[in-house]
This record gives structure tokens, C-alpha cells and sequence, in this order.
């Protein structure tokens, strides 16, 4: 039914489309290097992150306060011990544009990549086996340059409940993300060395915006803090997956 209702609503999609970009709040990415180090005594685990503006940390202040530092925080935290991490991410980005982004990129070694990517793929309207194909990629440059051993993928976002976003336009990018939430799914079954982790439900429904930065579509600092537990609790999880002690 989406794409028959996709075909019906498509003026007005478009006017929508055209007026959030209009209107919408031009956040900066966070501030602060993209590498770094958490905690003290032994170095327990490696991290690189890859993503979009939210990945960049679009929405809090610093990148303390962003997906990367909380994730790494959380982890130090728990594994008592240092977390190195590493943060390759850049506003604007689809799936195809952060590969390309970390060919690119000289990479420290690492044993887990966490992704935060598809929003822009959903708002770009890209095919979900493209989107796929390059998380696949994503993963496969991590393991060959990098020596990661386990890839977390974050889902995507409920975009139905961006504040930014008016019906039916909010309506009809959150059942897209929803159905590249689930084609990921399937096609991670059985993999080992690859999950996915939805998003807690402090950032889903009316919750949802109480965790959002001002611009009504990126997470703030609260909304980094929850998600970030999220990822460590799932990655904690995993650790047979990715620990070389394991």
C-alpha cells in the first residue's frame, strides 16, 4: 500500500518536503576531536562509529554529549577499563556516502563498528537492497582495514514521531524507515558478526520529543544519553562476538 499512497500523496510529499527544508534549524555537528580515549588502566575495547549528522553528534553541544562520547563512556564504564574510539560521520550523509567517506578515511584499528545511518537514505528516497548493499560494504572495509570483529547497526530512527515533520510526510517516511528497519533484519539473520539495535522507546512515540534537540528532528543530549545505553547494553551482550578474551 505504500507505494500507491506514495503516488497519491505525491504533490503534496513534495510542497512538505520543500517547506521543512525551508524552515528547518541548521544545527551544527558537534564540537570536538573525532578521536580519543575513555577511562583509565587497560585498553578493554576499540570503537569506530560511522553515521550521519546524528552520528556527528547534530544537536548536543560537544562531542562528550554526542553518540560517541556517552557510547564510549558507558563502555569504559562497564568494562572498567579504556575505550578507545574513533568517529567518521558527516551531516548530509545516505549509506553510499559514509562508505565512500570512510574509503577514504585513514582508520585506526578497531573491534566494533557501530552505524548510524538511513534517515538520509529514507529522505532520499534510495532503493532498501542499495542501502543494504552498502551497510554490507560498510562492514566488510571495517573488518579488512580496521580488524573489527562485530558490527552493530543502529536502526533507523521513528521518523513518524520527528516534531519537524507534518503529515502526511511524517507519516509516510516513518513506515519507510520502519520497513528498512525490517528488510535489515532479515538480511542480518543468522550473522553472527552483525546486529541490529533498535532504538529504546524513551525515542519513539509522545516520548519522543522530550529527547529531541530544538530543531525537532535530532536528538539532544538526553536523547544521546538514552540511545548510547542502548548500543552498550546490546554490545555488552555481544562481547563472545567481539572480545579477543574471550
Amino acid at each position: 500500500m505504500l507505494g500507491p499512497a506514495k503516488l497519491l500523496l505525491a504533490p503534496v510529499l513534495l510542497w512538505q518536503g520543500r517547506q521543512v527544508r525551508k524552515r528547518a534549524l541548521q544545527l551544527p555537528e558537534a564540537a570536538g576531536a573525532r578521536v580519543g580515549q575513555v577511562g583509565q588502566g587497560e585498553l578493554k575495547l576499540r570503537l569506530l562509529i560511522v553515521g550521519d549528522s546524528s552520528g556527528a553528534g547534530v544537536g548536543a553541544p560537544t562531542q562528550d554529549l554526542a553518540l560517541a562520547g556517552r557510547l564510549a563512556a558507558h563502555l569504559s564504564l562497564a568494562l572498567d577499563g579504556r575505550v578507545h574510539w574513533q568517529l567518521v560521520a558527516r551531516t548530509g550523509h545516505d549509506s553510499a556516502d559514509a562508505r565512500r567517506h570512510l574509503a577514504e578515511s585513514e582508520l585506526q584499528p578497531a573491534d566494533v563498528l557501530v552505524t548510524a545511518l538511513g534517515v538520509n537514505d529514507v529522505v532520499g528516497q534510495r532503493r532498501a537492497t542499495h542501502c543494504l548493499q552498502d551497510l554490507d560494504a560498510i562492514h566488510e572495509m571495517a573488518r579488512q582495514r580496521c580488524g573489527v570483529r562485530y558490527s552493530l547497526h543502529s536502526a533507523v530512527p521513528p521518523m513518524h514521531a520527528f516534531p519537524l515533520l507534518p503529515q502526511p510526510l511524517r507519516w509516510m517516511l516513518g513506515a519507510q524507515s520502519q520497513r528498512l528497519n525490517r528488510r535489515l533484519a532479515r538480511h542480518l539473520i543468522g550473522r553472527r558478526d552483525r546486529g541490529l539495535q533498535s532504538l529504546p522507546a524513551h525515542l519513539h512515540g509522545a516520548a519522543a520529543a522530550q529527547h529531541m534537540a530544538e530543531d525537532g528532528f535530532h536528538p539532544g543530549p538526553a536523547g544521546y544519553e538514552v540511545w548510547a545505553q542502548a548500543l552498550s547494553q546490546r554490545l555488552l551482550r555481544e562481547r563472545r562476538a567481539w572480545s579477543p578474551e574471550d
